[in-house]
């Protein structure tokens, strides 16, 4: 699923949110977004902000994606290459989190080891991995920087409670009123960490996560030095930000 669009929203019960409000506490907690729980997702954009507001992971009930490149749960991303060319249980390969690759479900609707599904019935479909080609995750815009609870901190509707950024964040306006029915109630700033406000004129670089690089490597930019190992995680599938 391609994601073009500047902006895109996870709306799914939001009537709540605008009118509660939400308290500072977990700003910060990391969190995976309920999309990456779909095999067919090929991961956000660096052009869009998504904010899922009913989030079970946060304290805070948001998991904001300010920005952010690939999925949460596979850094490396992986290639129509790794997709046919390797088993789903292989490190290289991105799986809804917290699975293994070796679920699969019968066409009668049985779960069962996939190993033992292929034998017994050749139609049977792995649950775990993630159909289509996911993007590396940015080494100069990772998770850390993008992906985390936050918590609405202002907006336009006087009536409607938000919080206050904890010590650490700043509050920074990420979604515009555009206009468009049912996302009125996500419109306003959030907590973000500081010197992390995407300026579309001056993009991170394109360094990325890539398997064939050095985990104690660490490029640099802009006098910032980051070690591949501890941003993208380890070849053997530990991930820097495992799953929840």
């Amino acid at each position: 699923m391609n994601r073009n669009s500047f902006l895109h929203f996870t709306l799914a019960a939001v009537a709540a949110f605008g009118a509660l409000g939400c308290e500072s506490g977990g700003v910060g907690d990391p969190c995976i977004p309920e999309e990456e729980y779909k095999q067919p997702f090929s991961g956000f954009s660096l052009s869009e902000v998504n904010v899922e507001s009913r989030s079970f992971q946060c304290e805070t009930r948001v998991c904001l994606v300010n920005h952010f490149q690939g999925r949460v749960s596979c850094p490396y991303g992986q290639t129509t290459a790794d997709i046919t060319g390797k088993q789903p249980t292989d490190p290289a390969r991105c799986r809804v989190p917290g699975t293994t690759g070796e679920v699969c479900v019968t066409p009668a609707g049985n779960t069962t080891d996939c190993n033992m599904a292929n034998s017994m019935d050749p139609n049977a479909r792995n649950v775990d991995e993630v159909t289509l080609p996911v993007a590396p995750q940015l080494i100069f815009r990772s998770t850390n920087d993008a992906v985390y609870c936050s918590c609405r901190c202002a907006g336009p509707e006087p009536a409607a409670r938000y919080c206050e950024c904890p010590s650490g964040f700043e509050c920074e306006e990420l979604i515009r009123d555009i206009g468009v029915e049912g996302r009125g109630q996500l419109v306003g700033s959030y907590c973000i960490k500081p010197g992390t406000k995407y300026d579309p004129t001056h993009p991170p670089p394109p360094n990325v996560c890539k398997l064939s690089d050095d985990p104690d490597s660490e490029p640099e930019s802009q006098g910032k030095k980051r070690r591949v190992g501890t941003i993208c995680g380890t070849k053997d599938g530990e991930t820097a930000n495992p799953p929840l």
